[in-house]
């Protein structure tokens, strides 16, 4: 499970759209996917060095992504992400779209949350909300 706040969370998307009013649209995390018709606003989590949320607006050159690390899975704070990450969202390296519509709908029906979570397994991935 990957705990994040919806405050940073919306932080992450509102970059993102920043990032793409100012630069030109969506990136998209996967070869195979046409920027012109399967680009939209959203988040990507990712696992690598950690897990994280990352913003999917087109960057200007040089610029860097809007990043949150879940709670559980900082390489900063937690000496055991490695293994949080490995047990939780696999070994390899991966990305998976989070659709901001959805996120939105999600937390406009439970006004009183607090934060996002995030569960994964070998075939599906699973949002809720919780108050802290």
């Amino acid at each position: 499970m990957f705990t994040f706040s919806i405050a940073e969370m919306r932080a992450v998307l509102d970059r993102g759209r920043a990032d793409a009013d100012a630069n030109g649209g969506y990136r998209v995390p996967y070869q195979g996917i046409s920027p012109e018709t399967d680009a939209r606003p959203g988040l990507w989590l990712v696992g690598d060095e950690g897990v994280y949320l990352l913003s999917n607006g087109k960057l200007a050159e040089g610029q860097r992504p809007f990043v949150v690390y879940a709670e559980e899975c900082d390489p900063k704070t937690n000496p055991d992400t490695w293994h949080y990450k490995r047990r939780h969202f696999g070994g390899d390296d991966g990305v998976e779209f989070i659709d901001a519509v959805e996120l939105e709908r999600l937390t406009a029906a439970a006004p009183d949350a607090t934060h996002l979570q995030i569960t994964m397994d070998d075939t599906s991935l699973s949002l809720s909300l919780i108050r802290r």
